[in-house]
């Protein structure tokens, strides 16, 4: 399995990447903020009805977050550390959503005294915080959805309530003097089946309707994320998702469908993304093993935590060519657990040695974002941006 670079980077950006590797120290990440330009681009061309709020938990690099403050993205913000790390760049308050459902009271006082007014929740009690410290404020309730498992990196129950649940709490909302504003999903991360927003805009649909019989009229569908990016299974094109998704809407709602909020991650910044990490050691676990070990300088503590349960499968380039062979990929830290593929084996050149490099590409999101502590003393991952 040899990947074509040309199929993820232009000449011009490949040719930045090796230059720019070739005068730095493993491991690090770099970003290349033109393609997320172009990824944000497409999704405003292709979805020009809907409001883009960037999943800052994505990727919340300095320039990453400038960058889209710039070009008028609003801003899905999971907890009040990303809250002072917008508002530090300059970031309007009145562009940020805060996005998680799970939250201190005095996180939300936090949120709301810095000017946030748009909130998420999925729970009575949190539902009643929110009143008490953002009074007045707008409120979605978050949905379960079905069919997450068959996205790549499925969201669990953790987030959500049943229809039933949903109804509740908006009309609760209403009259703790909260605004029911609408209703929020995600079909899950790296959602490749299209027909999961169908399932989820039809649930919304009947709770618009629902409610109306206690007087509330909800303005929004929140969407959340779940749009793919450019791993090793095959993906419809963005533009495929948004004729979809947009013929889905109209199919409920009309040619007058409500405001509509996108919480776009990792569709925008993965594909921006190039690992660059080298080859630590090579090893045989018998005299007969059939199979090597290949150990590379990052793992699933410093980078790479999506490889968890191998869920996620990067694209991987290495300079080095000929006769192939498949092999267990594994990180540098003593921990077991840092193993990153195994059932699921790459083929790696035979003459690949320790000292080469492996180039892991789409990994603009959810890489540096989740290298947070210095396990075994290996630093978190650097990151880099051009």
């Amino acid at each position: 399995m040899r990947v074509n670079v040309n199929d993820f980077f232009s000449e011009e950006d490949w040719n930045n990447v090796v230059n720019f590797s070739e005068r730095h120290e493993t491991p690090f990440q770099l970003i290349l903020t033109d393609v997320i330009k172009q990824k944000y681009e497409e999704l405003r061309t292709n979805l020009p009805y809907a409001k883009v709020y960037y999943a800052v938990k994505a990727n919340p690099a300095p320039e990453v977050i400038t960058m889209l403050n710039e070009l008028g993205s609003c801003f899905d913000v999971a907890s009040i550390y990303e809250l002072r790390q917008l508002l530090a760049l300059g970031v309007s308050a009145d562009r940020m959503s805060c996005g998680n459902t799970i939250k201190k009271n005095t996180h939300i006082k936090e949120f709301y005294e810095a000017g946030v007014r748009l909130f998420v929740t999925d729970s009575e009690s949190d539902l009643r915080n929110i009143a008490k410290a953002a009074p007045g404020s707008k409120v979605f309730v978050r949905l379960l959805t079905e069919g997450v498992m068959t996205a790549d990196w499925p969201l669990s129950r953790k987030f959500g309530c049943h229809p039933d649940m949903a109804y509740d709490l908006l009309v609760l909302a209403k009259k703790l003097g909260l605004d029911p504003y609408g209703l929020s999903f995600h079909v899950g991360s790296q959602q490749r089946d299209i027909a999961a927003w169908d399932n989820a805009i039809a649930k919304v649909k009947y709770l618009f309707d629902w409610v109306t019989e206690e007087g509330i009229k909800l303005k929004c569908i929140n969407m959340g994320g779940g749009f793919p990016a450019h791993y090793l299974e095959k993906t419809n094109s963005i533009e495929t998702y948004a004729t979809e998704i947009t013929r889905y809407l109209r199919e409920d709602f009309g040619d007058d469908f409500p405001e509509i909020i996108t919480e776009p991650g990792r569709s925008l910044v993965a594909d921006s993304g190039v690992l660059v990490t080298e080859v630590v050691l090579i090893a045989r676990k018998s005299r007969t093993a059939l199979e090597r070990w290949v150990y590379v300088d990052t793992g699933k503590f410093n980078g790479l935590m999506e490889t968890l349960n191998e869920s996620i499968k990067y694209p991987l380039y290495t300079v080095k060519q000929g006769l192939a062979e498949k092999c267990i990929l594994a990180g540098p830290t003593c921990d077991s657990v840092d193993t990153l593929y195994e059932d699921y084996q790459y083929e790696l050149p035979l003459n690949l040695a320790a000292g080469d490099r492996i180039y892991w590409l789409s990994t603009g999101a959810y890489t540096s974002s989740y290298s947070a502590v210095a396990f075994n003393g290996f630093p978190p991952l650097k990151t880099y941006v051009i």
